[in-house]
């Protein structure tokens, strides 16, 4: 099998949420959550064996509703929150909740995918995080850099953070902010910023991107218009502390400084439907994947806006004692591409079209920065790696 080529796999419900296992650094893991009506859901623990260019899973019980949502805590591998819709008294509600995986399962054997799924095993409920008065949960954010004890919760028009308490079995709120303006504003997502110490958030709702400042829960910035439509998500450069990604229903992926709200840096149009997800790399921060109901996923090289927008800079150590001897000025130790000056140029690596339905989702591996999962509607999940020549390009 070639080394670029797709590896798939196929949920017998629909799904719309995906997670990478964010404090899994060793095992390259997915986590995807099912939306069924009629059975229980469930949450799919994908692990990719990357030697061998197969898929391992294992089934755990969601029995609280059809999953709109799911993070993974960085500091603890077992633990994860999902929002989801439950019925309660003949109206539909969402909710969010924090949940232990057992620690035990065992990884289901890709020769017989439905072994695990005979009978599996259930999610421990932790604590709720739900607050009627707030509303319906949106999503729920995991601080970046955390020790896994901070979340916030967006819920209708309302930002709440939480601290978990003794292994998360319990959650209060320490702060609010909320969302003032004409008509029944809501947020739809939002992006916890790894910079600033954790002490930002952006959020999307309707056409709107606004920044939080988390200590005093006050608004700090506002793109009014950030998009013509809904704006669908958000990522933050985790590289460049003011560079933020959005995405949205006017087929639009723009890059902003939020230094400077009028106008983004950059615009993106190769989408021909809704944007639902937009994904920095985790390391190479001009890789940046884009997911939409075009049925397609983009992995473009945003690299005149990267950290890196003039090439590979060489660190100290990566010259030999006699290379350091003769390369006094510094400026040799720039690698450019091309030998030439000039930045290198945007462009769309790849599209990939293994996708017969909307594609809700896309994330990065926590463990691989070269690989990467996309999942759509149909419940098809699609893990894909960057190619080879691209990936020799950045490192070398």
């Amino acid at each position: 099998m070639e080394d670029d080529a797709p590896v798939i796999y196929g949920l017998e419900f629909q799904a719309r949420s995906l997670t990478a296992q964010t404090a899994e650094t060793d095992a390259i893991r997915f986590l995807v959550g099912t939306q069924s009506l009629k059975f229980d859901n469930q949450i799919h623990v994908i692990d990719f064996d990357d030697e061998n260019n197969i898929i391992n899973k294992n089934v755990l019980l969601h029995q609280a509703g059809e999953i709109w949502n799911i993070g993974a805590s960085p500091a603890d591998k077992d633990v994860i929150t999902t929002c989801y819709n439950k019925t309660s008294d003949s109206r539909v509600v969402s909710c969010a909740a924090v949940w232990r995986m057992p620690s035990n399962y065992e990884t289901g054997s890709h020769e017989s995918p439905d072994d695990s799924a005979h009978n599996p095993q259930t999610l421990e409920l932790l604590c709720h995080l739900d607050d009627s008065a707030h509303g319906n949960a949106a999503c729920v954010l995991w601080e970046p850099m955390g020790d896994g004890k901070r979340v916030i919760s967006l819920a209708d028009n309302h930002v709440l953070l939480w601290d978990l308490h003794e292994s998360s079995t319990q959650a209060t709120v320490s702060s609010t902010a909320m969302l003032e303006g004409k008509g029944q504003l809501k947020f739809t997502s939002g992006k916890w910023s790894p910079h600033h110490n954790c002490g930002q958030l952006a959020t999307a709702s309707d056409t709107a991107i606004r920044g939080w400042d988390l200590r005093t829960m006050s608004q700090i910035y506002c793109m009014e218009n950030a998009h013509g439509q809904l704006v669908r998500d958000l990522d933050f450069n985790p590289n460049k502390q003011y560079y933020l990604a959005s995405c949205g229903d006017d087929c639009k992926v723009k890059f902003w400084d939020v230094r400077n709200v009028q106008e983004p840096i950059k615009t993106l149009e190769e989408h021909s439907h809704w944007v639902w997800s937009v994904r920095y790399n985790h390391s190479h921060d001009q890789l940046v994947l884009t997911a939409s109901s075009d049925s397609r996923l983009i992995l473009s090289n945003m690299v005149s806006i990267s950290s890196e927008p003039f090439g590979h800079l060489v660190d100290d150590e990566d010259l030999s004692e006699g290379e350091d001897n003769h390369q006094e000025d510094k400026t040799a130790r720039v690698r450019l591409c091309g030998r030439c000056k000039e930045p290198l140029k945007d462009s769309v690596v790849s599209t990939y079209e293994e996708h017969e339905d909307s594609v809700y989702a896309a994330e990065w591996s926590s463990a691989d920065p070269w690989l990467f999962a996309s999942l759509s509607y149909d419940g098809r999940l699609v893990i894909n790696r960057v190619p080879r020549a691209l990936k020799y390009q950045i490192l070398l």
